[in-house]
């Protein structure tokens, strides 16, 4: 359904989705977290490496999840973390809205994506997103703390958890602060390949 809401994150077995330090992205465990993603033919089409790459299950569910969305919402600590990572084309190629505290100007990449900084929280981010999508879809990037801040608010329809055999010990969690009372959680599908186990959920309030 257009206008959905939802996230899509890679998940370790014990429970987090990225090291504690923002200093850590792109190293080891990060990389072990994320390496379904990176033999798959849309990571290279999508990151302009050329030709190739694998297909199947996992190419599947990476390329609908890129062509569902139609506009990103993000929290200051994962743009701080990805500013100076993220290539000149930046890898989203839809509007991004920023949830922070700073005032800043738009920021325009190439291909497509533009990060807006939005500080009247995530419910006004979600909904300048959901205008910006238009027949698309929003998707919540991340980090864990915006994710959590969307689910409590109730903005989150559905999300997938995309479950890497790979253990971190500490990072951040995904669920840290989640407002459980207020959620009830239906599985709607179970996806498995050799990389990863792909878990979706559409999310009832409760």
């Amino acid at each position: 359904m257009a206008g959905t809401v939802f996230f899509h994150v890679s998940m370790s077995l014990d429970g987090y989705i990225a090291p504690e330090s923002p200093d850590e992205l792109m190293g080891r465990k990060w990389m072990a977290l994320q390496a379904w993603l990176f033999p798959l033919r849309f990571m290279r089409e999508n990151l302009g490496l050329g030709g190739g790459g694998e297909e199947g299950p996992d190419d599947d569910l990476a390329r609908a999840t890129f062509e569902r969305t139609g506009a990103s919402v993000m929290g200051k600590r994962m743009f701080d973390a990805g500013e100076h990572a993220w290539p000149e084309d930046a890898p989203f190629h839809t509007p991004v809205y920023v949830v922070t505290h700073e005032e800043r100007e738009p920021w325009e990449r190439l291909g497509g994506t533009t990060f807006h900084f939005v500080r009247d929280g995530v419910e006004a981010a979600v909904d300048l997103a959901r205008d910006a999508a238009g027949d698309r879809d929003v998707r919540v990037s991340g980090g864990g703390e915006t994710i959590v801040q969307c689910v409590n608010a109730g903005l989150v329809d559905e999300f997938t958890v995309s479950l890497s055999p790979v253990l971190f010990g500490s990072g951040v969690r995904l669920f840290e602060g989640v407002d459980a009372e207020r959620v009830t959680l239906e599985q709607t599908s179970v996806e498995r390949s050799p990389r990863a186990t792909h878990l979706s959920y559409r999310v009832r309030r409760a």
